[in-house]
Parts: structure tokens; C-alpha cells; sequence
């Protein structure tokens, strides 16, 4: 349980390597949830069965199935790993080359930022009153704010005057935007502001082009060369534009971050240097298929009809870094829990092989019931009228319906038995890292194993 939600939290952790105050509260949050269910579970729910002992099922619904982990209890999944261990070649190729197709649309994921026309329907009454707004009147579309601080010498405010309006000219024949334009200034005439309304929407790639062409070309050739003046570009447009790119230069620096930590804490946990290693490559193939999934649904039309959007070809700019660190973290978390099952029969005398079938075996009710639950609940988000909800949706339920049978009960225990006994390799320089012992450790696992 530990090591489990130390993975959680690890993963969550990455959002803080972006720098953003949004993501900063989120990770703050979900770790102090997962730091409290983790005291609870090895504190106040082994005190709760203790205290109720067998009366715990007296709450039973009638009629319902009850969830059954041993494997002589189930007859399905051991019957699947089984036809998955006899054929482990023909089982991991063609579950990894499944993941592989579904993650290399992904190659040609385009990301915007989230704005006041993200929802899944252009025929909206709010969308329809707001473009009929804009339409007729120009001037109420959002601006780009270009602020300019100088020294309020007469010259540079003489000379800045001129560069505004050739700006404001400028800005108003290259089409990035149209009168009429606001101008106005500090008392001290050390500081200036000037709004100009773009002719994009707000949210489309004409309106972030506008933002690049000032910042690149209009303002380095007009304010830009009056001395000892600073200027800048800001408004939502501009904040839409550096948010994504500051999402899409944070990304790299989370995966190296959570990769890391996880590769070191699994190293530790199973003494093995295949474990953390084979972990992360089958995690991130989950992850790479759910960001296929999202790109084949989005950014394409084929899909609009079934689930009643309207695609804008692009994918929300913070949704791939929240999709790897929640993936990330419930895949860590599944993977843990299968492989302690396998680390504790094998620690009790079973060959490999056996273990990894009564490893799977024995989780496959509880992560399968687990994963239900969270595609169901996050299949509802995929039914909003937001875009990005619907998004954030689609992508969770895929990726966790991918990550519970293919990766799990196919590519997980055929790629373990491939390796056989190299699944516990540890080289000789890394044998001084302390043991640590999973659950209740070798011997009770050894007990329930020959029972």
C-alpha cells in the first residue's frame, strides 16, 4: 500500500516541474488525499475488520455476484493468462504492436488552450449570440494589450507617440487586427497601454498568429527601436499563447522527473533492475495509446456524430501532461500491486512461471472491478457539452480500459515469461540497496501460497 500510493504521489508530483499556479494546487491537492488514504489504510481500516471480523459481509446485497480474487474461485481470467503464458511471443507481439498503432496517430498531436467557445456543440445559443456579438461589433473582440514602460523623458514620449500610432497602422493593413484602437497612459507618463482588437475569434490560430506577428515583427520595428523603452504583449490571447507553450516545453522535464523517481522507487521495492524498466516502457505504451485515442477522436470528424461534438483539430493544451501524471500513477499503482502478489509467491518457492499466474489471477477481480468503475465514471464526462471535459473523459476511460486487459492480463504476464528469471536481475554494483518487504513479506506470502 506504501509503495503504491508513493508511486501515486510521485506521479502527481510532476506537475510541479511546469511551474503553473493551476497545476501546482492540483498536485498539492491530490497528493495530501492520496498521503491520508494511505495513513487510513495501514491504520484505521485494519482496526475496522478487526473489530467486525466475519460481521463485515453482513451488509451483503442479495443476488449480486461477489467479487472473488483467489484463482480457484474464477474460472475466466486464469483461462486467459493461461492461453497467454502458452503463447507469450504471439501474446506480446500483438498486444504491444495494438498499443504501437494506437499511439503513433499521436505523432501529430496539435494542442490550443481552453477558451469561452470550448464546447462540444458550435450550435450553442451562447456560441451563436457570442459570434453574432462579435460580428457586429469589431471592437468588443478580445485585444492584444501592448504596454510600454519607459523613463517619461519628453523625447521618448514624443518618440514613442509616433511609434504607436505607425504600430497601430501597421497592426490595421497587415489584417491582425482593427480599429478602433485605446491608448491611454500613467499620470507620471512613464507607462502606457495600447488595446488592440484582433480580427481572430480569440481562440483560433488566426488570433495566435496575431500575437506571434506583433511580438516577432510589428513591435521590433516600431517601439522596439526607441531607446531605454520595454514593452510587452499581453490579454488572454497572449496568455493563451504562453500558457501552451510553457505546457509544451514543461512536458519533456515531467517525464524525465516521474520517470525517475518511479525507476528508483520500483528498484528498490523489488530489488530488480527489469522491473522499473519494463514498467515504465509498458506504462508509457498505455499512455501513447490513450493520447492515439484522443488524436483518432478529435482531431478527426469520424467520431463527432457518435459522441456529438464539433472538432476544432486540436487537442487541449494542459490535458496531455494531466492525462500522463493520472495515468501514470494508476498504472504504477496496478502494476504494483499485481507484481507484489508475484515477488511474494516467488519469495515462497514458486517458479516464475506459476507466480505470474497466480499473481494475475489472484488481482484480476479487484483491478478489473477497479478499472470498471473509473470507465464508467469517466465515461460520463465524455457525455458534457465541454470540450475539454469530454476529452479529459475520452482519453481517462480509454486509457484505463487499455492499461486493465491488454497491457495487464496480456502484455504484463507474457512479457514476464519471456523473461523468466531475469525479472529479478539486480547487478552486482546495486546489491548494498536494502530489502524491502511487500505486504506482510516472504514467509506469510510462502503460507498463503502452499495453502
Amino acid at each position: 500500500m506504501i509503495v503504491s500510493g508513493t508511486t501515486v504521489a510521485i506521479a502527481m508530483a510532476g506537475m510541479f516541474v511546469v511551474g503553473l499556479a493551476i497545476f501546482n494546487g492540483i498536485a498539492s491537492g491530490t497528493i495530501a488525499v492520496i498521503a491520508c488514504a494511505v495513513a487510513g489504510s495501514v491504520t484505521v481500516l485494519p482496526a475496522v475488520l478487526e473489530l467486525l471480523g466475519t460481521k463485515i459481509d453482513r451488509g451483503r446485497i442479495p443476488f449480486l455476484p461477489h467479487l472473488r480474487t483467489e484463482s480457484a474461485d474464477s474460472r475466466f481470467w486464469p483461462a486467459v493468462v493461461d492461453r497467454v503464458l502458452r503463447r507469450p511471443v504471439l501474446s506480446c507481439g500483438l498486444s504491444a504492436a495494438l498499443l504501437v498503432a494506437l499511439a503513433i496517430p499521436a505523432l501529430g498531436m496539435h494542442v490550443s488552450k481552453p477558451s469561452d467557445e470550448a464546447l462540444a456543440s458550435r450550435s450553442e445559443p451562447a456560441l451563436a449570440t457570442l459570434a453574432k456579438i462579435r460580428s457586429d461589433f469589431p471592437s468588443a473582440a478580445a485585444p492584444a494589450v501592448v504596454v510600454v514602460v519607459g523613463s517619461g523623458e519628453a523625447t521618448q514620449r514624443a518618440a514613442a507617440a509616433r511609434a504607436s500610432r505607425r504600430l497601430q497602422a501597421l497592426a490595421a493593413a497587415s489584417g491582425i487586427a482593427h480599429g478602433p484602437f485605446t491608448v491611454s497612459g500613467s499620470s507620471d507618463g512613464r507607462a502606457a497601454s495600447i488595446e488592440l482588437p484582433l480580427t481572430g475569434a480569440g481562440d483560433n490560430n488566426a488570433s495566435r498568429r496575431a500575437i506571434t506577428t506583433l511580438r516577432d515583427e510589428l513591435i521590433p520595428h516600431t517601439l522596439g527601436r526607441i531607446p531605454g523603452l520595454e514593452t510587452a504583449v499581453t490579454g488572454q490571447v497572449a496568455e493563451d499563447v504562453d500558457f501552451t507553450s510553457q505546457m509544451k516545453h514543461g512536458v519533456g522535464y515531467v517525464i524525465l522527473f516521474v520517470l525517475a523517481l518511479a525507476f528508483v522507487l520500483l528498484l528498490v521495492a523489488f530489488r530488480s533492475i527489469v522491473v522499473p524498466l519494463k514498467a515504465i516502457v509498458l506504462n508509457l505504451l498505455s499512455v501513447g495509446a490513450a493520447y492515439g485515442v484522443l488524436v483518432l477522436v478529435f482531431q478527426h470528424t469520424w467520431a463527432q456524430p457518435l459522441l456529438g461534438f464539433t472538432s476544432d483539430g486540436a487537442i487541449i493544451s494542459w490535458l496531455p501532461l494531466f492525462l500522463f501524471v493520472i495515468l501514470f500513477g494508476l498504472s504504477m499503482d496496478y502494476h504494483v500491486f499485481i507484481l507484489s502478489r508475484v515477488r511474494e509467491a516467488v519469495d515462497g518457492g514458486m517458479r516464475t512461471d506459476d507466480a505470474v499466474r497466480y499473481g494475475i489471477t489472484i488481482t484480476a477481480g479487484v483491478v478489473t472491478s477497479a478499472a470498471l468503475v473509473m470507465v464508467g465514471v469517466f465515461s460520463l464526462f465524455g457525455t458534457l457539452s465541454s470540450l475539454e471535459i469530454k476529452q479529459a473523459g475520452v482519453g481517462l476511460a480509454a486509457a484505463v480500459l487499455l492499461d486493465a486487459t491488454v497491457v495487464r492480463a496480456v502484455l504484463l504476464p507474457s512479457s514476464m515469461k519471456l523473461l523468466g528469471e531475469w525479472n529479478w536481475y539486480l547487478p552486482r554494483a546495486l546489491r548494498w540497496l536494502p530489502r524491502v518487504e511487500l505486504e506482510n513479506g516472504p514467509r506469510a506470502a510462502a503460507g498463503r501460497v502452499k495453502a
